[in-house]
């Protein structure tokens, strides 16, 4: 019974890390608003290393449509434009010198609902990854049959397993419906 309580547990770890992941990945998708977090994940060559633009720059959201950069030496302004520029943001830097702003434009409707598509393949993404969970969760429960332990044991183990996997698709389905309502609402 230990071994099973242990599958269970480490499935259900799997699954919370699916749920993590995902809002990690949503949080770059934006709304409109401006946020530092659209720039977690870029890149900049710092002294010969790559570097998260983060940790080579000072990032601000002075406004809800603006992100001010204050990179900690000048001589990067020009790999941080040029990440800026490389990303799939679609935002255009502006230097002047002592700080690069980026202005976030209103979204069209067609441009939310490319986003919303963005949106729903990090779902699917997420609920792929559960499911992969609860089948590693389940053939690990399986092999144990083979070990002793009881036929009723291991079906109530792949059941409270199902009723996890369901638990976190339900999560997953309304984090989707409050990221779509957020991206459409005007």
């Amino acid at each position: 019974m230990e071994e099973l309580e242990f599958y269970i547990e480490a499935g259900q770890e799997t699954m919370e890390g699916a749920i993590k992941h995902l809002n990690i990945e949503l949080s770059k998708i934006r709304a409109g608003k401006a946020s530092t977090s659209m720039l977690d994940g870029l890149m900049i060559e710092y002294y010969g290393v790559p570097t998260p633009i983060t940790g080579a720059a000072s990032i601000t959201t002075p406004d809800a449509r603006t992100i001010a950069i204050k990179p900690f030496e000048k001589g990067i302004f020009g790999e941080i434009e040029k990440s800026i520029r490389n990303s799939n943001l679609g935002l255009n830097p502006m230097n002047d010198g002592e700080l690069i702003r980026l202005s976030i434009p209103p979204l069209t409707e067609e441009r939310r609902r490319d986003l919303v598509k963005r949106v729903k393949q990090e779902i699917e993404t997420a609920k792929i990854n559960i499911r992969n969970a609860r089948q590693d969760a389940n053939n690990s429960i399986k092999k144990l049959k083979g070990e002793g332990v009881a036929e009723d044991d291991i079906k109530a183990s792949e059941d409270r397993i199902q009723k996890l996997t369901d638990a976190f698709v339900a999560k997953i389905d309304q984090i989707f419906l409050d990221k779509e309502k957020d991206i459409m609402s005007v």
